[in-house]
């Protein structure tokens, strides 16, 4: 059992990374699509089947697995080999602290559903996404080209800048949770949305996520590429898979930093108004429920598709796609929602209620997290690029003195809380 649970945790955050990245890259497409009022991306297909432009993203792989790489001749090579490596591996190690669900009781042992329950988990977080900018550095250093060079000592001044602010952002939750430890974090902001982070430290919260913008060169922070003043920054001379590996971790690093903020500021795995208690206890009634709930929604975009069927419309395997998917919604609805409805709540086990109440936490955990994600996308097609002194001047003159402020009020306030109830 315990080597299980070892292998399992070493292997489910790392694979939970890099499955959303797909996801994610989806998402970029088909948002800016419909933000710009466009289709997107929907030719790319397996049979004809199109899956609303997701056989794109296989289409990519096999591309740039297939591409002919280029390693310019005036490049160091080691360093120049070595940093998208880095830079992908930071991406996915850094979710080893973050907690997906409440800790486990399996027998007598008490299983931690995160790889490491570190008692300096943000510490550990800060750690070793710093280690990112080093990835960015060697790329630009070692092309041994102007351009790269640019977007690396841009990159660099840029992490720098912004991780002071985000590193004192995070000193008000430890004075409110009296811990380093992201699992205490969420533990202490409680299944109450009013007790969550984002209520409690309001401009942490602001900070946080404009500094997590700035640490992933994500726009209007993307200055390290700046296609329009730099061709592409610092991986300007990387081709194949070298850049995918950037262009993963970019996505790697938007998928950590949406955890960290469901985690630091929006409860993690909490869900509102349920303890880890209730879910337990009441785990048959909400298993109804949810059995109940998913088969409504399964049966209405069910009967959408297949209302959508009209043979002919595209003359081609696209007529029915809609059908693809639509059978197996209106089967599986009629299934789960006949099921429960002629037998009622169903008795579960001790281990049935233990597993039930960590999918539901993990389930919650995942859609706050999938939203923020998709936050990323929304900003990068909504607001242009900043200059770079406007960067360095909001990072410095703006950002830094608030984060500092935050500390000042938060130890005021709790130092009056003491004061009033002793």
């Amino acid at each position: 059992m315990d080597i299980l649970i070892f292998i399992l945790k070493i292997v489910i955050p790392p694979v939970l990374v890099l499955n959303f990245i797909p996801l994610m890259i989806w998402f970029e497409r088909k948002g800016s699509a419909y933000i710009q009022e466009r289709r997107g991306p929907n030719r790319a297909h397996i049979l004809g089947i199109r899956l609303g432009g997701i056989i794109h993203n296989f289409a990519d792989v096999i591309k740039l697995i297939t591409k002919e790489d280029i390693i310019p001749a005036n490049v160091n090579r080691l360093y120049f080999i070595g940093a998208p490596l880095i830079a992908i591996f930071v991406g996915i190690v850094t979710i080893a602290v973050v907690p997906l669900a409440d800790s486990v009781q399996i027998g007598e042992k008490l299983v931690h559903i995160q790889v490491a329950d570190l008692n300096v988990g943000i510490l550990y977080v800060f750690a070793i996404s710093s280690l990112g900018v080093y990835s960015v550095l060697l790329a630009g250093w070692s092309s041994n080209n102007k351009y790269s060079l640019l977007g690396g000592l841009r990159a660099a001044s840029q992490m720098v800048s912004y991780e002071l602010a985000l590193g004192l952002t995070v000193v008000g939750l430890f004075m409110l949770a009296e811990s380093a430890s992201v699992s205490e974090i969420v533990r202490h902001q409680g299944p109450h949305v009013l007790h969550w982070n984002f209520v409690q430290q309001p401009l942490a919260f602001i900070i946080f996520w404009i500094a997590v913008f700035a640490e992933t060169n994500r726009t209007p922070f993307d200055l390290p590429e700046g296609e329009s003043e730099i061709v592409a920054g610092y991986h300007t001379e990387y081709s194949s898979m070298k850049f995918a590996l950037f262009f993963m971790a970019e996505y790697a690093h938007m998928v950590v930093a949406a955890a960290l903020i469901t985690a630091l500021f929006f409860g993690g795995w909490q869900v509102p108004f349920l303890t880890t208690l209730d879910l337990k206890t009441q785990a048959p009634f909400y298993l109804y429920v949810t059995v109940l709930t998913v088969s409504f929604i399964a049966l209405f975009f069910g009967l959408l598709l297949l209302s959508q069927f009209k043979k002919g419309k595209y003359r081609d395997a696209r007529d029915y796609e809609v059908l693809v998917f639509g059978i197996p919604l209106f089967l599986l609805a009629l299934a789960g929602g006949g099921s429960a409805i002629f037998t009622g709540p169903w008795a579960l086990p001790e281990w049935g209620r233990v597993l039930f109440a960590a999918l539901v936490q993990a389930t919650s955990f995942g859609i706050k997290m999938t939203f923020f994600a998709f936050f990323f996308i929304w900003i990068r097609w909504t607001l242009p690029r900043f200059r770079y002194d406007q960067v360095m001047n909001f990072g410095w003159k703006g950002m830094l003195p608030l984060a500092l402020l935050n500390i000042v009020v938060t130890g005021v306030v709790l130092l009056w809380k003491g004061n009033h109830h002793g």
